[in-house]
C-alpha cells in the first residue's frame, strides 16, 4: 500500500474526490477508491490494500469498486500465480464518462421535445420554463462533439 509523500494530504484529496462522486450522485466509497487510486502507487491495487489505506471493510470495497467497474471508470487485473483481485483506474475512463454524459443530454433533450408537444396548445408562459431547458440541452448537444474533438486533437499533439 504505497502513496505519494504526505499521507495526511493524500487522505484530504482522497476524502474531496469522495465527496465529489457524492455530489454527484455516486456513493461517497466509490469516490474515495478512485481518489486512492488516482494517486496510489502502484496505479493498481488489490481489494485488501484499498481497504487498508481507506480503513474500510472489503465488503464496501469490493460493492463500490463492482459499481466503478459497471460504470467504466475501473477495471480489474489478475496477475499470474496471484489469486488476488486487482483494480486501476480505466484508461481514459473520464472520457467515457463525457460521452456517457452527452448521450444523457440527448436523451433529456428528447424527453423535453415530448413535454413542449404536450403542451403545444398551452400558453406560452406554460411552455416557457421547459423549452428554457430544451433550448439549453440542445445547445450542448450541438456543441460539446466540437469540444470533445478538439480535446482529442490537443491529446495527440502531446503524445510521443
Amino acid at each position: 500500500m504505497a502513496v505519494p509523500q504526505g499521507a495526511n494530504r493524500v487522505q484530504e484529496f482522497v476524502e474531496a474526490v469522495g465527496s465529489f462522486f457524492e455530489e454527484g450522485g455516486l456513493p461517497r466509497m466509490a469516490g474515495r477508491i478512485f481518489g486512492y487510486l488516482l494517486v496510489s502507487v502502484p496505479p493498481e491495487q488489490s481489494l485488501e490494500a484499498i481497504a487498508q489505506a481507506l480503513s474500510a471493510s472489503k465488503a464496501s470495497i469490493s460493492t463500490n469498486a463492482r459499481l466503478l467497474t459497471q460504470i467504466g471508470m475501473l477495471e480489474r487485473l489478475k496477475r499470474p500465480g496471484d489469486r488476488r483481485t486487482y483494480y486501476r483506474i480505466r484508461p481514459e475512463s473520464f472520457y467515457a464518462a463525457v460521452k456517457a454524459q452527452l448521450e444523457r443530454l440527448r436523451r433529456f433533450r428528447l424527453l423535453t421535445e415530448q413535454g413542449l408537444e404536450l403542451l403545444a396548445d398551452r400558453p406560452p408562459e406554460l411552455r416557457a420554463r421547459l423549452m428554457e431547458i430544451h433550448e439549453m440541452y440542445a445547445f450542448f448537444e450541438r456543441e460539446f462533439p466540437a469540444i470533445l474533438e478538439r480535446w482529442e486533437a490537443t491529446r495527440k499533439e502531446k503524445q510521443p
